[in-house]
């Protein structure tokens, strides 16, 4: 499959089959990780958002039919809850300043971000998926939403409650984790999505937990996104290097990558795709 207009470069991706109803076309988005703030590609079909990972090996290529694919890398696509990819536009957007809670804006507004045309692509759901943390006002047909730190607060805790509830369930060495480190687990993998200013020290002063302890546990178990090229100008090609990755150091990176290809099997597939992936209803009924 070419990945954007004009590349004819094959890739392997695996991805789930969402709403098979639809029309099967997707879009490929670049869009500002939650985490870093880095462009990021993203896949977006049937109203359904999915992130980009990928794992390669020192040597590999694929044999597609008749055809070798000299790119051994393996793109996987998961699910992702727009929230998390929407929660730092949206922080902007309210204009926050210490006591004052910031503005109500129009969601056409808050989408446009500059160079990053991809999230207009985001209108259609982005209102239904970010009322669960936001304030809204109607005034006549408009509507206007403003960010609402209590709401994200309890957004972010049932997430960690879902976590909690699922990652003793992964295998057998979840299972036998305490708690104390159930829940450090279950921030770490949240804390991929999240800066640590304000959302993860909100969550963890809540929690009553240690910043730093989180974070690090974090940067042990990260899984690494695809970049995507900021401009998506003629060279619209997925990017599969971190950026200030030296040469020498690729094959040690290869080896960690290996030894962490089954953890992220099991946390990318069974936990980011279905626990970071909007639940119905939300908070509500819950």
């Amino acid at each position: 499959m070419a990945w954007w207009e004009g590349v004819d470069e094959t890739r392997l991706l695996i991805a789930p089959d969402v709403n098979a109803a639809g029309n099967g076309l997707g879009h490929f988005l670049s869009l500002r990780h939650p985490k870093s703030g880095k462009a990021t590609c993203y896949l977006f079909k049937n109203e359904t958002l999915q992130e980009l990972n990928w794992f390669k090996q020192s040597y590999g290529s694929w044999f597609i039919g008749d055809y070798i694919c000299e790119d051994g890398r393996l793109y996987i696509a998961t699910t992702v809850d727009p929230v998390f990819i929407l929660l730092p536009i949206f922080e902007e957007a309210r204009m926050k300043k210490r006591d004052d809670q910031g503005k109500f804006r129009q969601l056409e507004e808050i989408m446009f971000v500059n160079g990053y045309p991809g999230y207009r692509h985001l209108i259609s759901i982005a209102e239904n998926c970010m009322q669960v943390v936001c304030e809204i006002k109607e005034i006549g047909s408009s509507k206007f939403f403003r960010l609402d730190d209590s709401k994200v607060l309890a957004w972010l805790c049932y997430k960690v409650h879902q976590l909690n509830q699922t990652l003793p369930t992964l295998d057998k060495n979840y299972a036998a984790r305490d708690k104390k480190d159930t829940l450090a687990d279950s921030i770490s993998i949240l804390g991929e999505y999240l800066k640590d200013e304000p959302w993860l020290k909100l969550l963890c002063d809540h929690l009553k937990l240690d910043l730093p302890d989180t974070t690090m546990k974090a940067q042990v178990t990260e899984i690494h996104p695809t970049a995507s090229d900021n401009t998506l100008g003629s060279s619209n090609q997925l990017q599969g290097k971190r950026v200030g990755v030296k040469e020498e150091q690729r094959d040690l990176e290869s080896c960690l990558k290996r030894q962490k290809w089954r953890k992220i099997q099991e946390t990318s597939k069974k936990c980011l795709a279905g626990l970071l992936e909007s639940e119905a209803g939300g908070l509500v009924g819950e």
